[in-house]
């Protein structure tokens, strides 16, 4: 259990809870209310078994920090809990509140059992991914949805591998279970064009015969429709986008928006998760920035440009 201050203020709140949730309990040892919420706080730490880390910070020692999260928060008195989520401080309570009280706040932002092992499963297979081992990593991913049936980021993470190995029929298995969802994840909704671009280039035309299709006729969109899907199953995402974009410089909402939504469907495939939000940490006079602040990492000119001609397109 960290006891924060200035000096550790960046590695165990900050940094730690971009892993796991970190409740950090604002105290003194004068305060009465706090000496009886500390224990139902560790108590709850040990029943959650790992799955939010308790932290402490006596007001007394620090008062940088207790005056800018009480000045976030709105709040003038202790026991002051503050939950701190992917680097943020997301959540708080004020007062020694009954140990179910605590636990429904909590649950509000803890993941359950269940979602906390389909999590690190996901974990796992992201390194394999980026270690080259394909086959682990697709049966982390397997174990994560199979654990967590209703965990969008794990069914996702499955489907994106299994299409980028070329496993069409695994996929579609993967995917029947949310197809039908009408408020369906952005994410899965990509997965699912993906899908049936491999799908309908297994039995569609061949390049050369829609390449004499579009030659006879450029407005003929079904044939450039069908390349730009053969060209998404075979992962030339960049070719596939520009015969979407040729539909959508001369009809917009062609198919009732198809061109559009497939091309989109594409963006988010090719787009990673975003960089992590992290907070500002003590300068040298030792006062903290709490203000959220995004690190930014390099874009990727590709996706850059191709957002960009999207709305031009479009708008």
């Amino acid at each position: 259990m960290p006891n924060i201050s200035l000096q550790n203020f960046e590695t165990d709140l900050i940094k730690a809870s971009m892993q796991q949730p970190v409740l950090l309990d604002i105290w003194a040892p004068w305060c009465g209310p706090c000496k009886a919420l500390g224990p139902v706080l560790e108590k709850l730490e040990t029943d959650y078994a790992g799955r939010f880390t308790l932290a402490k910070l006596n007001a007394d020692e620090q008062p940088e920090i207790t005056a800018q999260l009480s000045q976030t928060f709105g709040v003038r008195s202790i026991p002051f809990c503050v939950l701190f989520k992917d680097g943020q401080p997301v959540d708080g309570f004020v007062g020694a509140l009954p140990e179910e009280q605590v636990r429904s706040f909590l649950d509000k932002h803890v993941p359950s059992a269940v979602e906390a092992v389909a999590d690190a499963e996901v974990a796992a297979a992201e390194s394999l991914i980026a270690e080259g081992d394909t086959e682990a990593a697709l049966e982390k991913l397997h174990e994560a949805v199979a654990i967590d049936p209703g965990n969008d980021t794990a069914r996702y993470e499955y489907l994106r591998a299994l299409l980028g190995a070329g496993r069409r029929a695994e996929a579609r298995t993967a995917y029947e279970p949310v197809a039908s969802n009408v408020m369906q994840d952005a994410r899965l909704t990509a997965c699912g064009h993906w899908l049936e671009a491999c799908e309908r280039a297994e039995s569609g035309r061949s390049d050369a015969q829609l390449d004499q299709a579009v030659a006879a006729d450029k407005c003929d969109f079904d044939a450039r429709f069908e390349h730009a899907q053969r060209r998404f199953a075979a992962q030339d995402f960049t070719t596939a986008m520009d015969e979407l974009l040729e539909i959508l410089m001369r009809d917009k909402g062609w198919r009732d928006g198809l061109a559009r939504k497939t091309y989109v469907a594409i963006l988010q495939i090719m787009t990673r998760p975003p960089p992590v939000t992290v907070l500002g940490q003590a300068g040298r006079t030792g006062v903290l920035e709490l203000a959220p602040k995004t690190s930014i990492g390099a874009s990727d000119p590709a996706l850059d440009q191709y957002r960009r001609r999207l709305s031009m397109a479009v708008f």
